[in-house]
This record gives C-alpha cells, structure tokens and sequence, in this order.
C-alpha cells in the first residue's frame, strides 16, 4: 500500500506532463487560426484582442474545403471498411493454420514487411499502379488497404490467438461452416481490434499527405492535405488561415477517435463479461 502510494504522484506527474505536450500544440494552434497576421507577428500563443473568425472562410474557399472534404471522406471511408473486412479475413486464415508450413511462412512474410519503409516501394508502386489505370481515388484506396495489412495481420493473429477454439468447435458440431462460423461468431469478437485498426487506418488515410501527392494527378480528386498546401506561398504563407485550415481538417478525426474510443472500451468490457 506504502509503495503504491509512493508511485501515485509520480504517475500523476507523466499524466500531466502528457496532457501539456497534447494541449500545448492544439491551444498554439487555436491562438493562431484566430488572429490577423499582423498580431500574429506580435504575439503567438496571447490572447486576441479581436478573435478574426473571418480565417475559417477565407480558408475554405482557398483550399475549396467542401470538395476537398469530399474526396477525403471517400477515401477514407472505403480505405477503413476494406481494411477491416480484408485484413480480418486473412488474419483468420492465418491464425487458424499456424500449423501449416504455408500460413507459417506467410505471417512471417507480413511481419517482415513492417520493417520495409515505404519510400522505398512508393515509386515502383506507382508508376505499377499508373500502368494499369489506377492512379486515381480507388488506385489510393487499394494501396491503403495492401500497405496496412503487414501491421494489421501482426495485430489481428495475436488477438485471434486469445479466441478460445471451444467456440468454433461447438458451431461445427452444430453444423456451421467456416463462413458462418468467422462472420457469426469470430468477427463480432473481434470488436475491440476492429475499433483499433479502423481508428488507425482513418488516421493514416485521412492525414497523409505523401502519396495521394505521388498517385493523384487531379485537382479535382486532391484530399484535404493536398489542399491545404495551397496556402504555403513561394515566399510567404498565412498562417492564421493555414491553421484555421489544420483545424477544420483536424476535427472530424477528433470526432472519430472520441467515439471510437467509446466504443472500443464497451467492447472489451463486454468481452470480459462474456
């Protein structure tokens, strides 16, 4: 009890010291998308003497927000749902056959391609995928899904192993097959890591920036990041609505990550009932 005690300021002092390097950035940020240059160049993280709400529109219609919006949403959107219901898939094949020299061997396969960075593949890639017609929207979502599941397979095959065989053992008996079996009774289990790798995969898909730069050659398909590197001039940039920009782009995924979050400690909670 004594050394309990003895921990809990320290831990309390990480916990703190964690939320200032969090809270610090998104204050600075919210300080800056809220005045003009010319008291930005008096001061940065004051309070505005006239809040300028004028940046957040400005800011739209210079990185045309709404279409932008649009084509990250898409992307996005479709980027998790493959993810989650590929990935899964494979995952299971994988952890249900450990025993076979193949599924062996391809797990291993997966976890060595963590450790290949991507800029090494990125041109290979792409210009593969400008060969065949695919430098678009769907070309982009693919490339998410197929880069994530190395990581996402290294995740789903070590909580697939926590799944007691007992349960498929017993749909089996009852009849079940392997299909009814995964989507009846192994996908709904695998909540908590469903919720984990969508929140993942939404971040990466939402917020990069490197490759829809190197696969999409239409303006009219530009994501968010791509738009908002319009507001950086050649020799000068406005940062009071390029930051004004970064918050837009920046709350749905906060939206996203708060509900999820949620959802991912119902979902374990509910686990342990079980």
């Amino acid at each position: 009890m004594r050394n309990r005690n003895h921990r809990n300021p320290l831990a309390i002092g990480f916990l703190v010291l964690g939320a200032f390097f969090i809270l610090f950035p998104m204050y600075m940020a919210i300080m800056v998308s809220l005045k003009n240059p010319q008291e930005l160049g008096q001061s940065i993280l004051g309070w505005p003497r006239r809040i300028f709400w004028s940046n957040f529109p400005q800011a739209m219609a210079a990185t045309h927000y709404t279409h932008a919006f649009e084509n990250s949403l898409f992307i996005t959107a479709f980027a998790v749902i493959l993810t989650i219901l590929t990935n899964s898939m494979v995952a299971y094949a994988i952890a249900r056959n450990m025993h076979r020299r193949f599924f062996k061997y391809l797990y291993y396969y997966f976890f060595a391609a963590m450790f290949v960075p991507f800029p090494i593949i990125m041109l290979p890639l792409v210009r593969q995928m400008s060969h065949i017609g695919l430098a678009d929207r769907v070309g982009l979502i693919i490339l998410y899904v197929v880069y994530g599941i190395s990581f996402n397979v290294f995740v789903y095959v070590g909580y697939l192993r926590s799944v007691p065989m007992e349960l498929e053992e017993a749909a089996l008996v009852d009849g079940a097959g392997r299909w009814r079996i995964f989507w009846g009774i192994i996908f709904p289990l695998m909540g908590p890591m469903n919720a984990t790798v969508g929140i993942l995969a939404a971040l990466w898909a939402w917020n990069d920036f490197l490759l829809p730069l190197v696969m999409l050659g239409n303006p009219n398909q530009f994501t968010l990041p791509l738009m908002q590197y319009a507001l950086q001039g050649q020799y000068s940039t406005n940062y009071s609505e390029a930051f004004a920009s970064y918050l837009m782009a920046l709350l749905p995924m906060i939206i996203v990550y708060v509900v999820a979050q949620k959802w991912i400690i119902n979902g374990v909670t509910q686990g342990s009932i079980k």
